[in-house]
């Protein structure tokens, strides 16, 4: 089999989280290939000091060989990614992964091996991101005035939840838990499963289920690291990505409607679709859906935003 080559696989999540559990199971799929004693996993990071953005650049660098990037993070080297941080386009998830794991999907991992080190593994379901905050029910546009709002460093999210009203701020999910506390910030926006995950409900007990972005994660390895494999490991490696990837996905889609019942026992107020002006969210934001349209390859405008907004 020649030489056996260590693999860190890491992360940015707890123990509970179906990112870690997915990691894990991409770990245990690649073992009997790369050897259990050469295959480590750190699903936390941020446990021990570090950022997401640290992680995500010792995977470009090759210390790290595979993590999970959330694609607005990657929007400013690779533009095309936009069209997958856009709000209040995304309704139904099954679409926007069908599309993924169709032409657009390959488009995509195309712009992004040509502008990082990375090798694209598979696309993730990060959930639809909700608004929360503590200090008042956030039902229209005019709710969100003046509230500073943490988010992750992307600049279409900086420009949508301005858009809204907010006062964003990019913070890296490391300091998130604190930043809330320390009220350092009003509100924050996530999937349902980050607010259960960090213990956000402790501070934010208004939840508006705006789902104003529907989250991609990338599954991303080291591109030099991948190519200096030979071909069996290769084919492991991606064997084990795709059965990874299916339970992600599947994991995703059942957690929300756990969630959902977990945080409502918890005494959190609920602010669902009839409740919110939807209409008026989309119509402040529109404008830039309408400029990242032109902007983008027609090629993933057809494959992707046509179908997701359809």
């Amino acid at each position: 089999m020649g030489t056996l080559n260590p693999v860190c696989l890491a992360g940015y999540q707890g123990p509970k989280s179906i990112l870690t559990t997915s990691l894990q199971a991409l770990a245990a799929r690649i073992a009997p290939q790369f050897g259990e004693a050469n295959v480590r996993l750190e699903g936390n990071i941020t446990a021990t000091g570090e950022t997401a953005a640290s992680l995500f650049a010792s995977v470009d660098s090759g210390v790290r060989q595979i993590c999970y990037i959330a694609t607005g993070y990657l929007a400013a080297k690779v533009p095309e990614l936009a069209a997958l941080d856009l709000p209040f386009t995304v309704h139904d998830r099954s679409v926007a992964l069908v599309a993924l794991d169709g032409p657009a999907g390959e488009v995509l991992k195309a712009a992004i091996e040509s502008r990082t080190g990375y090798k694209v593994l598979g696309f993730w379901d990060n959930g639809f991101r909700h608004l929360t905050n503590g200090v008042r029910p956030i039902c229209v546009p005019a709710d969100c005035a003046g509230l500073t709002i943490r988010t992750l460093d992307s600049a279409i999210y900086r420009e949508a939840l301005a858009a809204l009203g907010f006062l964003p701020r990019s913070i890296d999910v490391k300091d998130l838990v604190r930043v809330i506390e320390t009220r350092q910030v009003d509100a924050q926006e996530n999937p349902l499963t980050n607010y259960v995950n960090f213990a956000l409900y402790k501070y934010h007990p208004y939840v508006s289920l705006t789902g104003h972005f529907f989250g991609v994660l990338v599954l991303a390895c080291n591109r030099a690291w991948f190519e200096s494999l030979p071909a069996a490991r290769q084919a492991a490696l991606a064997d084990a990505a795709a059965h990874a990837t299916r339970l992600q996905r599947n994991q995703a889609a059942l957690e929300d409607e756990a969630l959902m019942a977990r945080i409502l026992e918890g005494g959190a107020q609920i602010i669902t679709a009839p409740q919110l002006d939807l209409d008026a969210m989309k119509l402040a934001t529109r404008f830039i859906v309408e400029r990242e349209r032109r902007q983008l390859p027609l090629q993933i405008v057809n494959t992707y935003l046509d179908q997701v907004i359809a």
